[in-house]
């Protein structure tokens, strides 16, 4: 009995090699996207990475887009196939018609990887998702101002248009009819064996979109294991632009399950201990983070306390190997004075502003909790938040933002973490600035005009140093061409760098000038300057871990002067509150803190994903810890078991309190 026309075999012949041109398209089409990034970027691949190491990223890449084209072939493969036995003309505006929006879709998010990659040095990660938190309509302005928005998306389109006419060149030729004649002329045994190549060729493709161009799951490559090469650009371009885009959602679903931390309360009872040099003999946190004041070095209290914590602020230009290009004479002079000292190794508290926010303001360490987004953030301050203490000291707390309140519910969250009065862009007038906040010489006048004899703790984040870095330099005295003649002669060309270094310069000239003005205005205050973080810009593609990733902690005013921190001093942003506590509380005066002041000897700083002292640098999560020195360079040997001890402490405190307070229990966390 002869089959019916919509079951022979030609027809699922027919229709299932649509669905294999459509995934060699995009898996060619994946493919080059990669070697043009590698080649366009090649820059910032680190010394010694060769071809070998980028042909092996090109082709751990390739596997892994296996998936990638496996997942959007069957956006037009399932519904091609159902309309296949319907309608040939359906099935075609279905494959033109899905493939040109998942096309448009694609090569604009080509097109945004490479500002991303030179912003953030990675592919699509959780910034994407934390971001979404973030000032939509600055976003936007960003993008059109310092990303060339229109341009990149016009080109975007206009490839996704130029692939979109190749694909239907390949859906609409076919072999020669002459090799169907020959193939319907074989035998019935050679059929067969024809039959069963191509379905076992249709059963090598499912495998290796499944798998990761593997045939099973103990050879699978997936974005957590692609990684393979030395190099952390060619480890990044790896990932396609929906892996990357997976990788970063996967990562914030896990932030936000808090399941990257795996503490019992008894692990957490026990660090806590070590931490506070104590026994391990309550439940109740708060009994391992007091404190009690040693006493300042003057009776009297400063009556102006001030946290700077200055937009992208990075280290690397204070170091004396960058003395000669002339961005950071403002903070280099301060630092020379007699009443200031300066700690060099000193980290961020994350990777993006909100952290360094969330450290100041509550003194916990980042711990994959999203501060600003909890409902328990919303109830009451933390018992370690910095405004209740100072408060308690009898100073009027105020927090003093460039931008706008509603940036990540700043306006809301300092003031349900204990400050009286916020102060925002919308408390200031006219004022010129970018999308993210007023220039930074206006958010000073602000302050200094919000100042009285009314003693008070101020926080102030500024927000010049950002992209899309749209200052008028040039009026404002930048001396473009001297910063262009000191740099390595590679860079001198380009203007992108110049105009990111002018920035820093114009930060830290108004910086300086405001310290001044403070010290002139109210000689008894003290002040502090710190780094959001740093990771934006530097001049070397492939900067060396601390040159990446320090920030400047520098305390000037009242009561300071050179060797008031400890010599060996190293430190986090959970460390500023503690360090002031000491500087202007009475001796004996309690309050409570998970970091410990650089006073008394701190000599370790932790964050999310670092390590750090005065001799030293390392990620947090090898095993064992592996130390760079601040060169570059091999490091000395550590206290692995005490520096592993610390890092859990604080990420288990500093997850635990915020998320169920204070007393440790474990029905708490027993169905998380």
């Amino acid at each position: 009995m002869r089959l019916p026309r919509l079951l022979t075999w030609e027809k699922f012949y027919t229709g299932i090699v649509k669905g294999l041109k459509v995934f060699a398209f995009y898996l060619a089409v994946l493919s080059f996207f990669r070697v043009f990034f590698i080649y366009w970027l090649h820059d910032y691949m680190a010394a010694g990475t060769g071809i070998a190491d980028a042909w092996l990223a090109v082709s751990r890449g390739t596997r892994l887009s296996m998936q990638t084209a496996g997942c959007l072939t069957l956006v037009s493969l399932v519904p091609g196939l159902v309309l296949h036995y319907v309608s040939e003309k359906a099935e075609r505006y279905a494959y033109l018609g899905l493939n040109g929006l998942l096309l448009v879709v694609l090569t604009i998010l080509y097109g945004a990887s490479f500002p991303f990659y030179r912003q953030f040095k990675a592919n699509f990660n959780q910034m994407l998702f934390t971001g979404a938190n973030d000032d939509w309509q600055a976003l936007f302005w960003t993008m059109v101002q310092q990303f060339s928005l229109p341009l990149r998306l016009a080109g975007a389109l206009l490839l996704a248009y130029v692939l979109w006419r190749g694909l239907r060149w390949l859906l609409d030729h076919h072999l020669p009819e002459a090799c169907y004649d020959a193939l319907r002329a074989l035998p019935l045994a050679g059929r067969l064996v024809c039959r069963v190549a191509f379905l076992g060729l249709c059963y090598l493709v499912g495998l290796w979109s499944v798998f990761g161009g593997s045939l099973g799951w103990q050879t699978a490559v997936d974005w957590e294991n692609a990684g393979v090469t030395k190099d952390d650009f060619l480890n990044e371009a790896i990932l396609d632009s929906p892996q990357a885009i997976y990788r970063a959602w996967q990562l914030n679903t896990r932030m936000l399950a808090c399941n990257g931390l795996d503490f019992t309360v008894e692990d957490i009872r026990s660090l806590a201990a070590v931490l506070a040099k104590k026994p391990a003999d309550s439940d109740n946190l708060l009994d391992y983070l007091q404190r009690q004041a040693q006493g300042p070095a003057t009776a009297e209290q400063p009556r102006h306390v001030f946290v700077i914590v200055s937009e992208s602020f990075a280290n690397w230009p204070l170091l004396d190997k960058y003395q000669d290009i002339p961005i950071s004479q403002g903070m280099r002079a301060l630092i020379a004075e007699t009443d200031t000292d300066y700690c060099p190794t000193f980290l961020p508290n994350g990777a993006s502003t909100v952290s360094a926010v969330t450290g100041v303001v509550t003194g916990l360490a980042d711990a994959n909790l999203y501060l600003t987004t909890m409902p328990e953030s919303f109830q009451e301050p933390y018992p370690t938040a910095s405004a209740p203490q100072m408060q308690a000291l009898g100073y009027e707390t105020n927090f003093w933002y460039a931008g706008p309140a509603t940036w990540e519910r700043i306006g809301a969250f300092t003031q349900a973490q204990g400050f009286e009065h916020f102060y925002s862009r919308g408390d200031f007038g006219d004022v010129p600035g970018s999308v993210w906040g007023c220039e930074d010489e206006c958010l000073y006048e602000q302050v200094l005009a919000g100042l009285s004899d009314v003693p008070s703790f101020n926080v102030i984040l500024n927000a010049s140093n950002h992209s899309p870095y749209d200052i008028d330099l040039e009026a404002k005295g930048f001396d473009k061409e001297a910063v262009r003649a000191a740099l390595p002669e590679a860079y001198q060309q380009d203007e992108e760098l110049l105009k990111e270094l002018g920035h820093y310069w114009y930060a830290d000239r108004e910086l300086a000038k405001f310290v001044k003005m403070v010290k002139e205005q109210y000689p008894d205050s003290l002040i502090v300057v710190v780094g959001d973080h740093a990771d934006r810009y530097n001049i070397d593609k492939q900067p060396v871990m601390y040159e990446r990733y320090g920030i400047p902690f520098i305390v000037t005013g009242k009561g300071v002067h050179k060797g008031t921190l400890a010599k060996d001093a190293a430190g986090s942003q959970i460390d500023i509150v503690p360090t002031i506590m000491e500087l202007v509380a009475p001796k004996g005066h309690p309050y409570l803190a998970l970091g410990t002041s650089l006073t008394l000897g701190n000599n370790r700083g932790v964050n999310y994903g670092f390590w750090m002292t005065r001799q030293g640098i390392g990620k947090a999560d090898t095993v064992p810890l592996v130390s760079e020195d601040l060169g570059g360079a091999p490091g000395p040997e550590i206290d692995q078991q005490a520096m592993q001890d610390y890092i859990n402490a604080i990420r288990s405190i500093s997850w635990y309190l915020p998320k169920y307070g204070p007393i440790l229990d474990a029905e708490k966390i027993r169905d998380r």
